[in-house]
């Protein structure tokens, strides 16, 4: 049975795209010992999977200082732990699984979330982002066995370093709709955003359009950096009754959240290349529970809804407009669409381009 190590630099606990990974390589008969981080948070506690876990603590838990000491830790770990496939989710964690790679001469595959440096964080830090690049530029023309998450990040990594990804969206499980009872009461249309609470996610454009629908829920299930400020948006504009923020839960809890919505929303800004070429697994989470999408004019998002015809596309980003819009979008019937969607947008679908990669080791 071959051995393969899998790392993340998150505490494992919310990252659905790595757990369907592990599973799927553990029932086709892999040994699979996923990595990641523990801090001291509820949610870091919360862990059950079918294949091994290690999680390491750190002393640092953000900035350089939290990923010099991870990589560092991780690449020891990785040095001394028995494996035969090595397997690195995006670029924070693939200097030690390469260098490890190298040492050994094991195999080494890679898995690109997302254009890491291209995030919006990175866009006003300069030298910071000028590592991330350059560190982009050593080793992703030496990579043989890759994949990403969308099209349009395969064909940006083949005309800037001709290295082939293949591509594996990050489909949801096909799972029976399950309805969990939110924790208050209310009558009235809830438009749900699920994920990280983070700069250029549209969250401020949606806190605003809010003003104009008037029997109407915005609920926001996540946790991010900018949380405290849109809690203070809310407050200063007095939108408590028109927005909610849920906080941040597992995978198993959000999937039973999502169908008490409406509508789900993906209004990510073109801040860079990363939030052009998104394909947010929420999404498909929104269509897997019968939800239809309002989402942003950026390729990826754009090709599925015109694709599957499972909601609309922004049409303008002012807030007035933007709820016209909403309300109209409210009264169509996307109910066949959604049905139709949801049976082929499902993680079996791709998986078996995942198997194929790691069978072909031998």
């Amino acid at each position: 049975m071959k051995k393969v190590v899998i790392s993340v630099s998150n505490n494992l606990v919310t990252d659905q795209r790595v757990d369907k990974v592990c599973n799927t390589l553990f029932l086709n008969g892999f040994d699979v010992l996923l990595i990641g981080r523990n801090y001291p948070r509820k949610l870091s506690e919360m862990l059950n999977r079918t294949y091994k876990t290690k999680r390491i603590r750190l002393l640092f838990n953000k900035g350089f200082l939290f990923y010099a000491e991870y990589n560092i830790r991780l690449f020891f770990i990785l040095l001394f732990t028995k494996k035969d496939i090595l397997l690195a989710n995006d670029l924070d964690t693939l200097l030690p699984n390469f260098l490890a790679s190298r040492i050994q001469r094991k195999k080494l595959v890679f898995d690109s979330h997302e254009l890491f440096s291209e995030v919006p964080e990175l866009v006003n830090k300069k030298f910071i982002k000028s590592v991330w690049v350059q560190l982009e530029k050593s080793l992703i023309p030496k990579l043989q066995n890759n994949y990403t998450v969308c099209l349009s990040i395969a064909n940006y990594y083949k005309e800037k370093y001709n290295t082939n990804f293949e591509v594996i969206r990050n489909l949801p499980v096909k799972n029976d709709v399950i309805i969990l009872k939110l924790p208050f009461k209310t009558n009235k249309k809830i438009i749900i955003y699920q994920g990280a609470i983070n700069l250029g996610r549209g969250l401020e454009l949606m806190i605003n359009t809010m003003k104009y629908l008037d029997n109407h829920l915005f609920l926001i299930v996540g946790s991010g950096d900018i949380i405290d400020d849109l809690q203070k948006k809310v407050e200063r504009d007095k939108l408590e009754g028109k927005v909610y923020f849920y906080g941040k839960v597992t995978p198993d809890e959000l999937q039973k959240i999502t169908p008490n919505a409406i509508l789900g929303i993906s209004l990510e800004e073109d801040l860079g290349l990363n939030y052009r070429y998104a394909l947010p697994n929420k999404i498909f989470d929104y269509i897997q529970a019968n939800v239809p999408v309002l989402v942003s004019n950026l390729p990826e998002m754009r090709k599925v809804v015109t694709n599957y015809s499972v909601g609309e596309i922004v049409l303008d980003r002012n807030p007035e407009m933007l709820a016209n819009q909403i309300e109209n979008l409210l009264e169509k019937d996307f109910s066949k669409a959604l049905q139709l969607a949801k049976n082929e947008l499902i993680w079996k679908t791709d998986e078996e381009k995942l198997i194929s990669i790691f069978k072909n080791f031998g």
